[in-house]
């Protein structure tokens, strides 16, 4: 990274100069430049020096188009259960749609838990009554459901997926007339994952 951060900023540059700068002799980072232009990060023309390669060039602009994406840009549509659905239920839904978490929802569609294939896991496995449960019993309740909001950007999402370690973010907005947060979408880990690579490679 400090040989990127050099050639950023002065940009051509030989690898004697390079050297200079880092402190060091120029045998000790031919290698480091060999691998960095071989990788793209780095491109060299004879006479001339270094200067960025197009791999960074790509990933620098799939970054600026990651700070201007929004959550309602990338969002699925939710995996809804009812309050009053059992573990079951819960349990073909997520075969059925190939999900691993469920929002579950009240008659007015108000976000009231989340349940995930770990939930059901846990109180499945060993308990012959499980399947029969209602998932009330199961799920996470508010104030424990992290949510993100659809006008939130992606890195947030990820942000919020990663220090809290789940898979999904259920995606809320206000409904004004019921007066409560409404639930709209999903983001999961896989969806950021896709988009990373649509842009890496677009």
């Amino acid at each position: 990274m400090e040989i990127i951060e050099i050639v950023k900023k002065h940009a051509p540059i030989t690898g004697e100069s390079l050297a200079e700068l880092i402190g060091i002799a120029r045998p000790t980072i031919r290698s480091d430049l060999s691998l960095l232009v071989m990788l793209g990060y780095l491109d060299a023309k004879p006479k001339v020096g270094y200067f960025l390669g197009m791999t960074l060039e790509r990933e620098e602009v799939a970054f600026k188009k990651l700070d201007d994406i929004k959550v309602k840009d990338v969002m699925g549509l939710p995996i809804v259960l009812m309050e009053k659905a059992t573990v079951n239920d819960a349990v073909v839904t997520l075969f059925l749609e190939n999900v691993g978490t469920l929002m579950v929802v009240s008659d007015k569609q108000a976000l009231v838990g989340i349940v995930s294939r770990k939930d059901l896991l846990k109180v499945t496995l060993g308990n012959a009554g499980a399947p029969t449960m209602p998932i009330s019993l199961v799920m996470t309740r508010h104030p424990n459901i992290v949510t993100i909001n659809l006008n939130d950007h992606v890195l947030d999402a990820a942000r919020k997926m990663i220090f809290h370690q789940i898979d999904s973010l259920p995606v809320m907005r206000t409904d004004v007339v019921h007066d409560h947060e409404e639930i709209i979408g999903r983001i999961t880990k896989t969806t950021i994952t896709k988009l990373l690579l649509d842009l890496a490679t677009n």
